[in-house]
């Protein structure tokens, strides 16, 4: 009776074996393999539980076309445990997104393993044969990655022609937000450099990458800049380079407050380019703050439109949000009273202004004017009242979200940083490769409701066992069974064959 074997080791690895008895001695049939964690020492017990039960009886391992043979498993070598369903999935998406025009299995290799398990574009290698059984050489990483730069505007356009196809893209509206990675050095050049940091990594140089994405959330474009750029100065070169490359007629672009200013207001009016931004209601002019004050009721879902200069200012109230900013408005006040106690720690903070002898005192007239802005949040835009309703361009601005859930899954998901290179090109390549990585993601979020995460974690239950037969010396695959889980998520990815 073959039966199955667990050895622990220090390192709380575990190994699985196969063995039986004979003449009272333990004889090892065959190692199946070494589990790092539980998941994989599931999948082994698996495979060992299905060696026993085809190790048991005769059976046939392959048919050709001349004969058909019956090989017993003991004239077999075991090769190992393969992830062989996830990478023909994931190559199965990439034929479809378009992927495979860059031709070169390389490059779609090294997005395969970003998104299975991150690491350096070396080690990527390795555990590509680790866990595929796909064997690349480091030379011809090093030979390709050179003409990969290249692929960024080709990849963008198969990302729009994409979006156009699966999710009826229009260009008619489009997010857009920046973000900063981080690199593990201090060292600055051209491209990398200190910056504000998103990651509260003030000290180590940075890139800005400008990211665009559809109402769905799906990634079109992006751009790269050095750490020291101010993101307001990235938005009108960004959405303009987009909109020639792609002769976009009708747009309307929407961000956040940082990437609003009055130069930049009017370029978008003058390139004809619809726009909705945050707007930061504590510099408005003592004639807006009037309007505001006078017009807006203070009732969950009221909402005004006030014409500017530039466009209109829309107004709302709510609530929680009252409830939110009230709460932040009397900590910073208690800050500030406990500032203005201590003068031994004597510093400027929102609530406090300089008196005639030099001392901090509470910025009265400051407290009165945000007690009125409570509650309220202000959206710019020059779109007209006929073109979106109050409510309809709120909605619009609600969504940033989207644009932040893809900053999420980069720098979580698929660990864009910190980046270990340290020259341009491979830099440059490094966000390439981590933008594909996203696109497939993000497809797949989208499609089959499931994080990436969960969809690897459900793709990593499916292994497959590969046998060498010595007799033919074929190569045989035996591939668990797919769970229900993923029947359904190849079926909403539409990946069936």
């Amino acid at each position: 009776m073959y039966k199955i074997r667990e050895i622990k080791y220090s390192s709380s690895s575990v190994s699985i074996q196969v063995y039986k008895i004979e003449n009272r001695k333990r004889k090892i049939i065959r190692h199946i393999g070494t589990a790092a964690n539980e998941q994989e020492k599931f999948n082994l017990l698996h495979l060992a539980n299905d060696f026993i039960k085809k190790i048991s009886q005769q059976f046939v391992l392959f048919e050709d076309e001349q004969s058909n043979k019956v090989i017993n498993l003991s004239q077999s070598e075991f090769i190992g445990v393969y992830y062989g369903f996830f990478y023909e999935l994931l190559h199965k998406l990439f034929i479809k997104i378009g992927f495979d025009k860059h031709k070169s299995n390389l490059l779609l290799d090294l997005v395969v393993i970003r998104l299975f398990e991150p690491a350096s574009k070396l080690r990527s290698i390795e555990t590509l044969e680790q866990y595929f059984g796909i064997k690349h050489h480091r030379q011809s990483y090093y030979e390709s990655a050179k003409k990969w730069r290249e692929l960024k505007e080709k990849t963008e356009k198969i990302a729009v022609s994409f979006a156009k196809k699966h999710y009826d893209f229009t260009y008619d509206l489009l997010f857009y937000d920046v973000t900063t990675l981080y690199f593990e050095t201090f060292d600055e050049d051209e491209l990398r450099k200190n910056g504000f940091s998103k990651d509260n990594k003030s000290q180590q140089p940075q890139i800005l990458i400008a990211l665009m994405v559809s109402k769905e959330g799906f990634p079109v474009a992006y751009e790269v800049f050095s750490g020291n750029t101010f993101e307001g100065h990235t938005f009108i070169p960004v959405i303009k380079k987009f909109i020639d490359k792609n002769n976009v007629k009708n747009f309307t672009v929407v961000a956040d407050a940082a990437m609003i200013s009055a130069e930049n207001v009017e370029q978008l009016n003058d390139n004809h380019i619809n726009y909705i931004v945050g707007a930061r209601l504590g510099n408005i002019t003592k004639e807006l703050f009037t309007k505001i004050d006078e017009m807006l009721i203070r009732k969950d879902g009221e909402n005004i439109r006030i014409p500017t200069d530039t466009g209109f200012l829309i107004c709302s109230f709510s609530s929680l949000r009252y409830r939110k900013d009230k709460y932040e408005m009397e900590k910073q006040i208690q800050k500030a009273m406990q500032i203005i106690e201590n003068p031994s720690k004597l510093r400027k903070t929102k609530f406090t202004k300089s008196n005639k002898e030099n001392n901090l005192e509470i910025n009265q007239n400051l407290i009165d004017k945000t007690k009125k802005l409570l509650g309220i949040k202000g959206y710019y835009t020059n779109l007209k009242e006929s073109q979106a309703s109050n409510t309809l361009i709120i909605e619009h601005y609600h969504q940033l979200y989207k644009i932040e859930q893809n900053f999420r899954i980069a720098k979580s998901d698929l660990q864009t940083r910190p980046i270990f290179h340290f020259k341009e090109e491979p830099i440059k390549l490094h966000i390439l490769i981590c933008f594909m990585a996203l696109i497939a993601s993000k497809h797949i979020e989208l499609e089959t409701g499931k994080s990436i995460k969960k969809f690897i974690q459900e793709c990593k239950k499916i292994t497959d066992a590969r046998i060498l037969n010595k007799i033919t010396n074929k190569e045989i695959q035996l591939r668990v069974k797919l769970s229900p889980e993923i029947i359904e998520i190849i079926e909403k990815l539409k990946l069936l064959t």
